[in-house]
């Protein structure tokens, strides 16, 4: 009886394990930026992109960007604009919004930071390493900038 009791206690305790370590495993990458992303903020969840009139949600790590008559979620950029330079072009970070629909301030964020649109300068988080990788659609670096334009946070632009 004592070794039927051992068994399913340790039964108990691996499972136990394994499903916490299972939990950890998982949401580990969630909420990474990018390396194309811009240096210096935290608890960013979406950029803008302005020259492609798209969102990229940092949580999710996926594109939002508007076509078919529906805003469509993805890990990649649209085929128009798969030779788009996430390195240089510039994004906007929305540090005001962390909701699930970005979209709903579109026709804003597009009166707002236009096609061409340049803040303050931006230094990609991953820039040294941009020759390494291949912009392509967005698939095979991950980068980010950031448009600090409502509240400092503290954080040092460059």
């Amino acid at each position: 009886m004592k070794t039927l009791k051992f068994i399913i206690a340790a039964l108990v305790f691996f499972t136990t394990t394994t499903y916490t370590h299972a939990q950890v495993s998982v949401n580990v990458n969630i909420g990474t930026p990018p390396a194309w992303g811009p240096v210096g903020y935290a608890n960013i969840d979406y950029y803008y992109l302005p020259d492609i009139e798209c969102y990229y949600d940092i949580r999710l790590s996926q594109f939002i960007y508007f076509g078919n008559g529906r805003w469509i979620h993805s890990r990649y950029l649209p085929v128009r604009y798969r030779n788009y330079d996430l390195y240089h072009g510039y994004k906007v970070v929305l540090n005001d919004y962390h909701g699930r629909t970005p979209y709903v301030y579109f026709k804003n964020h597009k009166a707002k930071y236009y096609k061409g649109y340049k803040g303050r300068p931006q230094q990609t988080i991953g820039y040294r390493n941009y020759d390494k990788h291949d912009n392509g659609r967005g698939n095979k670096h991950d980068n980010r900038h950031w448009d600090n334009h409502n509240s400092n946070h503290g954080h040092k632009k460059h």
